[in-house]
């Protein structure tokens, strides 16, 4: 017995255990796609979806649309289940008719036929009273792509342009690129419900407008003249992705339609002048720089750079080194920026320079931004400090970024002349660490410009210069960079003339050393190097042409040249062989009067200044070249050319009409008016009532009367004594109406009409007397009103 009672309590323990875990589950089960939605990617393929859709309830519907979303975000296919989704898309639950628009936009291109099956449904929600259903009708109806309904679509978009929410013709101002899209010969249709959702009185849908603009019309700025100063005015409010676009269009406009800012110097002094609706620009866009967005202030900063004044660029200065600081990728994007201003006006960033010094964790392109912008910011004060930087940066581990560090070094020397030789020093050491080729062509320049400077006195100062060229000629074996051996080789040639004293008459004792050590590596060299040997083997033969053993080196690698594999050395060694064909003319096989075409030979002097008085070599500053895109292009942050970028376009010198800009609602507002006056001019309604014309009567006080009125006091005495009157001589205007009544009973014979004509006159005149009562009350009431207004 006992063992029965404990088999059935374990039975009825193991059902009540199961029932709670049912239940348990059944409740937790929203709860646990509310926690963040992970559980629906981990469960497996549920093949009762179709089930769920088509015969379960709101919650089981809600639930099967969420796990095919989700696996829709995993990449799976799951357009099989869109006759089952269609059919909920007149759902009661704002949930499921949200997943199930959402499925609809990715796969009703896919599904087009089955599609049109929902169109009724969309055009029905175009009607709802939630302005959200209509919105997201609107999207979804201009998002399926079927050139088909595209009449359809764009009936629906100029019906909800009309809309009496903002919130659904910004949706209607969105779904108009789409509609284009899908039909372009719908663009006037679509120009026209542009125009009109560019005179929107509500900031929410502006910038979509804009948007619609750029995408439609671009090019029809015509339709901004008269919203041209109401847009300006409404920046302020406009989205903030919404005021990126807006201010590109109000740019575009103003450099078309607007006149070019003009700078008149008159005795030492500057005077800017501007057009009022470009500073109407300016000065509705400046609040803009306190913006949270950097793109926004990113836009202020193109607007006041391309149609501000020198004067007023130095407002851009504080709002971008403020930006800088946001994070890594927007400092990315906004040192191009600073780099682009700073490179027409440098002053303006030289006092704030310690903000760009680099620092360790920096991207590479971030590191060689800031090289460029200090390199730019150097002058006289600071030099010493950033030629310290630039010195530091060269021990960098990227060779990227210790390229730009050394030509930095080098173009400082540059800028301040005095502290060239500490540039040299500079790099001189580091050629002794570590083998650079960059160095190498930056002392190239260097010792260009210093013999340069000292040709004229050849003294101390010029010795300095050959010494440099005289450790790099005895450190070729250790170079190893093809363009930095072909610049120490070119510096030998062209540096290598010496006085008396040396082993070769009028040569540097460690010039044919160096040919002899490239025209053993000759055809191991690369082609710019193998170029400089020629070159050098030709120079040195032209200076001393005697020397016998200079002669076999000279034709042995000449002989190398002539049959190299690279056209560019093969086509350098045969203009030199033909030039040194006076000097020595069996050296290319050819006639002396028919080596130079024609017959023209030059002689040893002439071939000498040729060689060393042609071209000038040059350091490659590539990786240092100035600003060379547009502010606001994604050209300037990539640093090369990029097609989708739109170009700036040019000034309107004079300008268009400003005239043109004028609209009522731009212009000055009338003053108020009151109720009486209004109440005058207001047509017949659709009450039925005719508007009542006040005329002056006896008993109407004249205008000095409302004069004299200036308190309510004064107005009920008088409406007092008036009524006194009235009431003392009641009996005379009655006798006096009579003998009218009289007299026109005479002329008309009707006693009756004449009756009831003066009972409406009485009436007619006392309800007058009432409404101008009215009308001095309210006149005065708006006075006193008036008064406190200015007085406040």
């Amino acid at each position: 017995m006992d063992s029965v009672n404990l088999a059935a309590l374990t039975e009825n323990a193991a059902r009540l255990g199961m029932r709670i875990q049912e239940t348990l589950h059944e409740h937790t089960r929203d709860l646990s796609i509310a926690r963040g939605g992970a559980s629906l990617f981990d469960m497996p393929d549920d093949k009762n979806i179709g089930r769920q859709l088509e015969f379960g309830s709101d919650r089981e519907r809600l639930e099967a649309m969420k796990r095919l979303i989700a696996l829709t975000s995993k990449g799976r296919n799951m357009s099989n289940y869109f006759p089952q989704v269609v059919k909920n898309v007149a759902s009661q639950d704002l949930e499921i008719r949200k997943l199930v628009y959402i499925y609809l936009l990715r796969y009703a291109e896919h599904e087009p036929d089955l599609a049109l099956l929902s169109i009724n449904a969309f055009q029905k929600d175009l009607t709802d009273p939630s302005p959200l259903i209509r919105a997201m009708a609107l999207r979804v109806l201009s998002g399926i792509k079927v050139p088909m309904i595209a009449h359809i679509v764009v009936l629906a978009i100029k019906k909800c342009a009309a809309d009496l929410s903002p919130h659904v013709r910004k949706a209607a101002a969105l779904a108009i690129p789409k509609a284009h899209r899908l039909d372009s010969s719908q663009q006037p249709t679509l120009i026209t419900i542009i125009q009109s959702l560019l005179q929107d009185h509500s900031a929410l849908s502006i910038g979509s407008a804009v948007v619609a603009f750029e995408s439609v019309c671009p090019t029809r700025l015509d339709l901004l003249h008269q919203q041209y100063r109401r847009l300006c005015r409404m920046l302020v409010d406009v989205d903030e992705w919404g005021q990126v676009n807006l201010l590109n269009l109000l740019l575009r406009y103003a450099r078309t339609m607007l006149p070019k800012p003009t700078i008149t110097r008159d005795a030492g002094s500057e005077a800017e002048e501007l057009d009022k609706d470009l500073q109407l620009l300016q000065s509705s866009a400046e609040p803009l720089f306190q913006s949270r967005n950097p793109a926004v202030v990113l836009a202020v900063v193109r607007v006041f750079y391309y149609t501000g004044s020198p004067s007023s660029l130095c407002k851009v200065v504080n709002p971008l080194l403020r930006i800088q600081l946001n994070s890594n990728e927007t400092e990315r994007v906004v040192l191009p920026y600073i780099s682009a201003v700073a490179f027409e006006y440098p002053h303006l960033f030289s006092p704030h320079y310690a903000r760009f010094l680099i620092c360790t964790n920096d991207p590479r392109q971030v590191k060689r931004d800031k090289i460029k912008i200090l390199l730019k910011l150097c002058t006289s004060e600071n030099h010493q400090a950033l030629l310290r930087e630039f010195i530091d940066y060269a021990d960098d581990p990227d060779d990227l970024v210790v390229g730009d560090a050394i030509h930095a070094v080098g173009q400082c020397a540059q800028r301040v002349p005095t502290c060239a030789r500490q540039c040299i020093s500079a790099l001189l050491a580091m050629i002794k660490n570590t083998i650079t080729s960059n160095a190498i062509v930056v002392l190239k320049l260097l010792v260009q410009n210093q013999l340069h400077e000292s040709s004229l006195d050849r003294g101390l100062r010029s010795q300095d210069p050959l010494k440099i060229i005289t450790q790099l000629a005895h450190r070729i074996d250790d170079i190893k960079h093809p363009r930095a051996r072909a610049c120490v080789i070119w510096l030998t040639g062209q540096y290598c003339p010496s006085g008396a004293g040396t082993v070769i008459d009028g040569i540097a004792d460690w010039a044919p050393d160096v040919l002899r050590k490239a025209a053993k590596s000759f055809i191991a060299e690369k082609s710019v190097v193998k170029m400089q040997i020629v070159t050098l083997a030709a120079k040195l033969f032209v200076l001393c042409p005697t020397d016998h053993t200079l002669e076999l080196l000279c034709r042995y690698v000449f002989s190398l040249g002539k049959y190299d594999l690279s056209y560019e050395v093969r086509d350098r060694t045969r203009m030199l062989t033909s030039l040194l064909s006076s000097v020595l003319p069996s050296i290319d096989g050819a006639q002396p009067e028919t080596s130079i075409g024609e017959g023209v030979v030059l002689r040893r002097e002439q071939v000498k200044k040729v060689l060393f008085e042609g071209k000038a070599g040059t350091a490659d500053n590539t990786a240092l070249s100035g600003h060379d895109y547009l502010i606001g292009t994604l050209s300037l942050v990539i640093g090369k050319d990029m097609h989708s970028d739109t170009f700036l376009p040019e000034w309107l010198e004079a300008g268009i009409d400003p005239a043109l800009r004028d609209n009522k609602d731009t212009s000055t507002p009338p003053a108020p008016r009151s109720i009486s006056s209004l109440s005058a001019s207001r047509p017949a309604g659709t009450t039925g009532t005719t508007p009542v014309v006040l005329t002056p009567s006896d008993s109407t006080p004249t205008h000095n009367a409302r004069e004299a009125w200036r308190d309510l006091d004064r107005f009920y005495a008088s409406d007092n004594e008036q009524s006194e009157s009235e009431s003392t001589d009641e009996h005379g205007h009655e006798s006096g109406k009579e003998n009218e009544d009289s007299n026109s009973d005479e002329d008309d014979g009707d006693d009756d009409g004449e009756e009831s004509g003066s009972k409406g006159g009485d009436e007619a005149e006392e309800w007058n007397s009432s409404q101008e009562a009215d009308s001095l009350i309210h006149e005065h009431h708006q006075e006193v009103y008036n008064t406190g207004a200015r007085t406040v």
